[in-house]
């Protein structure tokens, strides 16, 4: 009876370790963790060996991520010193916080500029969010793409309007971006660089919270994805070879609870090697 005993504590203290571990109150970064990769790629232009990006998408403030995480969280970002900032949707629960948030995340700075998309949850105040995001100097893409340039390079940042629609590739490249440049494609969702079939070099999605609850880091009851498990989190690679990184996300959605799966930062490192698609 004491050995069975033993056991179930011991069971109990693993759970409650692994759920511990994915609490972003226990950080000192405002989020579970910073997740950092390496993308090599030989069409990246010389110029751009190293640059940093970083990126986060559902925010979901304030969720369980309130003011204090919130400014964490800045300032972990302005201590990576990205030269890029990405948002990939999904940002507010209550339409009060969207001056707030968009204020704070500002701050951040990074020399090349702040770039955003939307979300599935901006279909209900898409014009309080794109008026915040011009207010604060953010610029978002809809449908559209921005050009970044360092002496005579150039790389392309894209970004889809309704990454839900699968079948309108409006931002693939056109006279304005050469085929063989350098391209990021900023989406909510990581189905729409599987299911449009894009080239882009490298994809950041999100829209799936990493599944938010996982049981011992295998099985996930909720996917949010038409792929399952296959794009769910971190970096993967679509069939028409394009690398994409799906984050975790930052907040919470519908059940405000994480497990095993812990809210992130992600920052990219991007490289001249070997192509990583």
């Amino acid at each position: 009876m004491k050995r069975l005993v033993k056991s179930f504590a011991g069971i109990a203290l693993l759970f409650a370790a692994m759920s511990l571990s994915s609490c972003a109150s226990l950080s000192p970064n405002g989020v579970g963790r910073v997740k950092n990769y390496s993308v090599d790629n030989e069409s990246l232009p010389q110029l751009f060996d190293g640059y940093k990006v970083a990126f986060i998408s559902d925010i979901h403030y304030p969720s369980l991520f309130n003011r204090k995480r919130l400014a964490k969280l800045v300032g972990r970002l302005r201590k990576e010193a990205p030269d890029m900032l990405l948002l990939g949707g999904d940002y507010v629960t209550n339409n009060r916080y969207i001056p707030e948030l968009f204020d704070s995340l500002s701050a951040v700075a990074p020399a090349d500029g702040i770039y955003a998309v939307l979300g599935n949850h901006e279909r209900r105040n898409e014009q309080l969010i794109t008026g915040a995001m011009r207010s604060f100097g953010i610029q978002l893409l809809a449908d559209s793409v921005a050009a970044v340039s360092r002496g005579g390079d150039t790389i392309y940042i894209a970004g889809i309007y309704d990454s839900f629609v699968y079948d309108s590739l409006a931002v693939q490249p056109s006279e304005s971006v050469a085929e063989e440049a350098f391209t990021i494609l900023l989406c909510h969702t990581p189905d729409y660089a599987e299911t449009s079939s894009t080239t882009a070099d490298i994809v950041f999605s999100g829209h799936t919270h990493g599944g938010q609850v996982s049981i011992l880091g295998i099985y996930t009851p909720v996917k949010n994805s038409r792929y399952g498990n296959r794009f769910l989190r971190g970096r993967n690679v679509t069939t028409s070879g394009s690398t994409i990184i799906t984050t975790n996300g930052v907040g919470t959605s519908r059940r405000k609870v994480r497990f095993c799966v812990p809210s992130e930062i992600v920052i990219v490192r991007l490289g001249r090697g070997k192509n990583g698609k």
